[in-house]
């Protein structure tokens, strides 16, 4: 796996730095792969994980079609979970504020550096502005594992669960009811055509269903 993410993360670095670049000699590139791969492979990590950060990758390639700028998309994503510990709420920031250090570091011009931290900080709420391309290339990616088959969300749910381990139980059905509801809530889950289209329903049907589980 990580061979392939390692090339990836070079691709989508070089072809965005190519689309904004900036004066002088920029960075090898593999550096700044190796640290944002050591971060999704901490071990207190059970869901977001560099199986979530594939996954993702995976999601914005089928719905890259939709966005303004694909590879700032990617960007975000290698950035959206880099910082993440469970019993802090300021992950989402954190990670935006990382990106723009490391990728002004790594060469990307200003602009992009801008949009990759304004993307990384909508997967706070995964509610982006109607006309907003790229975020909803990059919520819909995120947040397409909702509409997995009743194993796979199973298995993510029960992973969610691990990574909040250190909350007892009743605490942590009473918050992970709350998140559920709040995408509920949401008049849309997805936002891109094909999200709408392949992606809604099973995933309201999976939060409904988790939902009344949780008592």
């Amino acid at each position: 796996m990580s061979p392939d993410l390692r090339a990836r993360w070079s691709r989508t670095l070089l072809a965005a730095r190519a689309a904004d670049p900036v004066p002088g000699t920029a960075p090898d590139p593999a550096p700044y792969a190796e640290d944002l791969l050591a971060r999704w492979a901490e071990p207190r990590r059970r869901y977001h994980t560099t199986a979530h950060l594939t996954a993702v990758l995976g999601h914005v390639d089928t719905l890259a079609g939709y966005a303004a700028a694909p590879d700032l998309v990617r960007l975000a994503v290698w950035f959206h979970d880099a910082v993440y510990l469970p019993d802090r709420s300021e992950n989402e920031e954190r990670s935006a504020r990382l990106a723009e250090r490391a990728l002004t570091e790594a060469g990307l011009g200003p602009g992009g550096v801008r949009e990759v931290a304004r993307l990384v900080r909508l997967t706070v709420a995964h509610d982006p502005e109607d006309g907003d391309a790229d975020g909803a290339v990059l919520c819909d990616a995120d947040l397409a594992i909702l509409a997995s088959g009743p194993e796979r969300y199973a298995a993510y749910a029960a992973a969610v669960r691990e990574e909040y381990g250190f909350v007892p139980d009743d605490a942590f059905r009473a918050g992970r009811a709350a998140v559920l509801r709040r995408l509920l809530d949401l008049p849309r889950l997805f936002r891109t055509p094909h999200g709408e289209r392949e992606w809604e329903a099973a995933a309201r049907r999976n939060l409904t269903t988790e939902l009344t589980l949780l008592g």
